[in-house]
């Protein structure tokens, strides 16, 4: 059965840093006292990221959940250089942060991966809705609106609106109840084994590795032509 509509995940999937983060926060770090090769700052992101806690704040007021979500952001990048190496002192860790959380809060860090663009168009002509769900924070609106993929969706589903992260089923059915789905209409592509697609199916979507395919190209004929995925 062709699916009504598709829910995508961002990072890794449909967008990717245009530069490493240890690059750029080896680059944010040096002009505040800290000379750590990228490599190291960048394998500690990779363990501190995936053992930090869901950033998701449930029972929040909403105006309260940006400043939650940077303080998490903060966290996590203290806790990266402290793991990269625990002897470094920086002259002003919070203006160190700020640069970095900047960064990543504007579109040109990031970039469209190819034919993303393409993609999505082609679903939304076949009459297919769409959805992006993201654990990312709020900035997400707009790096897409910068990269010119805000239109290309019929909702953004983050943590901060579902009080619930990825793998969290919760997330998921705040997006189909938005595109006005069923769980067995939709189909979501990722590209994390455990957030993405196996949260997915356990939401009852039908998941699709974006890593299986050669290009993002591929995706529409996968979708409008589906076959059994592999669990």
């Amino acid at each position: 059965m062709t699916p009504k509509a598709v829910l995508f995940d961002a990072v890794g999937t449909l967008i990717e840093p245009a530069e490493s983060v240890g690059a750029v926060y080896r680059r944010i770090a040096l002009a505040h006292g800290v000379d750590l090769p990228a490599s190291r700052i960048q394998e500690a992101f990779g363990r501190i990221h995936a053992a930090a806690p869901p950033m998701a704040f449930p029972g929040e007021p909403a105006e309260r959940v940006a400043a939650l979500e940077r303080d998490w952001w903060r966290a996590v990048v203290r806790g990266t250089f402290r793991a990269a190496d625990s002897t470094v002192r920086f002259d002003d860790f919070d203006a160190a942060f700020d640069g970095m959380w900047r960064h990543f809060g504007a579109a040109p860090a990031w970039r469209l991966r190819a034919g993303a663009e393409r993609v999505l168009a082609r679903l939304r002509t076949a009459g297919l809705a769409t959805a992006l769900v993201s654990n990312f924070d709020g900035r997400i609106h707009g790096i897409l609106a910068g990269l010119g993929l805000a239109a290309g969706f019929d909702a953004v589903v983050l943590p901060r609106d579902a009080g619930a992260a990825k793998p969290e089923g919760a997330i998921f059915a705040l997006a189909l109840a938005r595109l006005g789905v069923a769980p067995a209409e939709a189909c979501f592509v990722g590209d994390h084994a455990e957030e993405d697609l196996a949260a997915a199916r356990r939401a009852g979507l039908r998941a699709i590795d974006v890593t299986s395919l050669a290009t993002l190209e591929e995706l529409p004929e996968r979708i409008l032509s589906p076959r059994q995925e592999t669990p």
